[in-house]
């Protein structure tokens, strides 16, 4: 299909946001925002370009995918997913975007999928699925394969928490599962570093009632996980990114409001450090880091749902 371009002046901005602009923190610039509202969205960065994937939109729960050219500072639209998905994880890897999980419907109904989007030619196709359907799971590559983490799954009438820890290797088209993740739970955030992963926050459930500050590393070499420095400030919708060696972990709500927080890990120290905040707090935001700048996208600015054409980016 062909992609139709947005050219969106940052002059626009205190226009779109539905908030006034606050003073910028330092690091934090505020950049041409994402074409329509959403929040619980995928996103992954692939040569250069940041890719928005799915979530809930202005229409309802949405299949779109919006490309930010990071050259040009231009929007463009892709083929869409292959189904409506919110709660979604995405990676990219070996020059294509996979997208993995999540629920399909308002129903929260959740899914086994796995999509493959080839850039060149701007189409989807289905790879096998995961052995444990889910939604609100986090992704993350190392070594050339994708882990998939925990999130929830349909027990009876509730969603539930799962601890699958299940990877992906592309050459062979397979999934195997792995030790599982020692605090089952959704909404968190994984990370790569040194070759290894690091599952932080979350939630119990799907209840922001119930947050977490869990840091668990896992070595894929060894299949074992290890207890690290907690995060300091317990939070779940959230969303993180490595920069400069260093693991830096935005946003996230909980029943009492949504989170600015810029809390960053050194996985050398154990240690955690505070970082200016974010301009806009919000949640179910999703990120990707292209030259040294972290890109924020969409996400929600109150607890439990809306939207937003956030496009906020901390850069050291």
């Amino acid at each position: 299909m062909p992609r139709r371009r947005f050219s969106i002046g940052s002059g626009l901005l205190g226009l779109i946001l539905s908030v006034p602009s606050p003073a910028l923190g330092a690091g934090w610039e505020l950049l041409p925002p994402a074409p329509t509202a959403r929040t619980e969205v995928a996103v992954a960065a692939l040569e250069g370009k940041i890719y928005l994937m799915g979530g809930f939109g202005e229409e309802g729960i949405s299949s779109r995918v919006d490309v930010y050219d990071t050259a040009t500072g231009r929007w463009s639209e892709a083929a869409p997913l292959p189904d409506t998905l919110h709660h979604a994880a995405a990676a990219a890897l070996d020059g294509f975007l996979y997208v993995v999980g999540g629920f399909n419907n308002a129903l929260w109904s959740p899914v086994d999928t796995l999509y493959r989007y080839d850039p060149r030619t701007d189409t989807w196709t289905a790879r096998a699925p995961m052995p444990t359907e889910r939604g609100a799971l986090a992704a993350a590559v190392v070594d050339g394969k994708l882990y998939a983490m925990g999130g929830a799954a349909r027990k009876m009438f509730r969603l539930k928490n799962v601890a699958a820890n299940e990877v992906y290797d592309p050459v062979t088209n397979r999934w195997s599962s792995r030790a599982p993740l020692p605090t089952p739970r959704d909404h968190f955030t994984l990370s790569a570093v040194g070759g290894k992963l690091y599952a932080i926050g979350g939630r119990i459930d799907v209840d922001y009632n119930r947050n977490l500050n869990v840091n668990e590393r896992y070595d894929p070499e060894t299949d074992r996980w290890q207890v690290r420095a907690p995060l300091p400030t317990p939070r779940s919708g959230i969303t993180s990114q490595v920069l400069n060696g260093k693991i830096h972990v935005f946003g996230g709500e909980s029943g009492q409001g949504t989170f600015a927080q810029n809390e960053a890990y050194d996985p050398l120290t154990n240690r955690w450090t505070t970082h200016p905040p974010m301009p806009h707090p919000c949640h179910g935001l999703g990120s990707a880091v292209v030259d040294g700048r972290i890109h924020l996208l969409t996400g929600g600015p109150r607890p439990g749902g809306g939207g937003s054409r956030l496009h906020q980016v901390y850069s050291e």
